[in-house]
């Protein structure tokens, strides 16, 4: 989808209040999409926490209810999302993107069920791209595996706890991290993606830092 094609058309985007989402649904706006926002509407970083399960806690801190909460809510919602787009289906031509995490390619020890949550997403996007491609639909399904950073609520306090972790301090632990992906970032490449034609083949996969994206074999 060129960018003139994206003048006038609907994005919708979950997670549009703050973060990555609102970063994305900002670049959108700006591109002349008419987006619709979707959020759960969490006003602070401890509602987020208190709806993740207190996700940034040791394996055997966890319950099974705790461990498990990711896949009752991310894994979810791109599961009926990319349902919804081959039942219906959605135009040809569009584009859906989930947002998966760089922990689905690395883990992440202190966060209960949320790597796996993420690698699941992947998954799915793929299996729906297979399924769209088997049907002749024309709908593009995209993956993306944003590493971590601190420029957003739910980063921030996963960096905190990796850095008491590793015995260290924030600053520290961040500088390590290299640049900081930051919502405008993250705004760019979703542009970016929607406006470059598919790959020939393969299913669509990027892992997103403050460099850009880069793909997932």
């Amino acid at each position: 989808m060129s960018a003139q094609e994206l003048s006038g058309s609907t994005a919708l985007v979950t997670g549009a209040s703050r973060g990555f989402g609102r970063g994305i649904a900002i670049a959108l706006a700006g591109a002349g999409a008419n987006v619709v926002g979707v959020a759960r509407d969490r006003a602070s970083l401890e509602e987020l926490r208190a709806q993740l399960g207190d996700a940034f806690t040791p394996l055997h801190r966890h319950t099974w209810e705790t461990f498990s909460s990711n896949w009752h809510t991310d894994v979810r919602q791109v599961f009926h999302w990319s349902r919804e787009a081959l039942l219906r289906p959605l135009a040809e031509g569009s584009v859906v993107i989930a947002f998966s995490s760089g922990a689905a390619l690395r883990g992440s020890p202190l966060s209960g069920g949320y790597a796996g949550a993420k690698a699941t997403i992947r998954f799915v996007s793929a299996y729906a791209a297979d399924e769209s491609q088997r049907a002749g639909l024309g709908i593009r399904f995209v993956s993306v595996l944003p590493q971590l950073t601190p420029a957003t609520g739910l980063g921030a306090a996963a960096v905190a706890a990796y850095a008491r972790r590793a015995g260290t301090d924030v600053a520290t632990y961040t500088e390590n991290l290299g640049p900081a992906l930051t919502p405008e970032h993250v705004g760019k490449a979703i542009l970016d993606l929607i406006e470059t034609p598919a790959p020939g083949e393969g299913a669509e996969a990027y892992l997103l830092t403050a460099g850009g994206l880069r793909p997932v074999p």
